[in-house]
């Protein structure tokens, strides 16, 4: 009940434009989005970087109404690109960065949207790095999938997001194993029919582990992200039996939840990959990490008694 009024919340227009513009409500996001400049973002990349911590940048925002907005994406996320390439790219993990397509135009078409996301493709493979592309809701799920397919055969530096509360990716996962795009494995964060997705939490879990099995043993540098800790107990002893080094696969998890985990997988000799983001179009992300897990609401509560 509390997630779907959370995913419900996040979806309003009146909230969004409240708290972005109230001072008050930034200083409840500093634990899960590292600033509002990309200046911000590359500084904590810059100090997760120097704990062996790898990352994945993201300039916030999503569903744009005009060309011109997509464009400014654009803009922002070649700037994020050339930062990386100039101080942020550690081997053996470069940071990379995280896009929606929605941010560069995909509700006003395909093809512009094409149009505004393939020079990142194009900067992304000349620096060495990769454009991890996020999933969104299953409005646009094989419209995203159509675009990762032609952006992998056009410059092979995409990671592609898909979901495990999805009925539809065990196929997906199939298909892009084939095509050897790189997958990362998340659980899902919208609000979906239960005719297209698992509603019970178990069945997400089991279709997580199923799927992350398979990625494991047969996906190409898959990325399995997840917070929960009998997942990545399960992922750790898996890769053990069947021999699996850390170069074969990483770890990712978000800015700000489960720290603990986060540096005993570092300590582990593990590849580890935060979802690091930044920029003024907070309130939607914010909304679904607090829908993700009740510990961020506590969070979230105390620091606003304490105020």
């Amino acid at each position: 009940m509390l997630r779907h009024l959370l995913l419900s919340l996040s979806r309003q227009p009146h909230l969004r434009r409240f708290f972005e513009t109230s001072p008050a409500a930034h200083s409840l996001t500093t634990r899960f989005i590292a600033g509002q400049t990309l200046a911000d973002g590359i500084a904590v990349s810059r100090q997760l970087a120097a704990r062996g911590i790898s990352t994945a940048l993201d300039h916030l925002g999503e569903n744009v109404a005009t060309e011109a907005e997509a464009a400014a994406a654009r803009r922002e996320t070649l700037d994020a690109l050339d930062a990386i390439g100039a101080s942020v790219n550690p081997a053996p993990s470069p940071a990379t960065v995280a896009i929606k397509l929605t941010q560069f135009g995909l509700d006003l078409g395909d093809e512009l949207c094409l149009r505004h996301v393939d020079p990142l493709f194009a900067r992304a493979r000349a620096l060495g790095t990769r454009v991890e592309v996020d999933m969104e809701s299953t409005a646009y799920t094989g419209r995203t999938l159509a675009i990762v397919k032609q952006m992998h055969a056009a410059h092979g530096c995409v990671r592609a997001v898909l979901q495990a509360y999805l009925y539809r990716t065990e196929k997906d996962v199939a298909e892009l194993n084939r095509l050897g795009v790189p997958i990362r494995l998340c659980k899902g964060a919208y609000r979906e029919p239960v005719a297209l997705a698992f509603p019970r939490k178990a069945d997400v879990d089991a279709s997580f582990v199923k799927l992350m099995e398979t990625l494991l043993a047969e996906g190409t540098h898959p990325a399995i992200a997840s917070h929960d800790e009998r997942i990545l107990r399960h992922a750790l002893a898996f890769a053990r039996r069947r021999g699996l080094p850390p170069s074969r696969y990483e770890f990712q998890m978000l800015y700000g939840i489960r720290r603990d985990w986060q540096q005993r997988l570092v300590d582990d000799g593990q590849r580890l990959r935060l979802y690091v983001p930044y920029g003024q179009a907070w309130y939607p992300y914010f909304m679904r990490r607090l829908a993700e897990r009740p510990a961020n609401v506590l969070f979230v509560a105390s620091n606003l008694l304490r105020a």
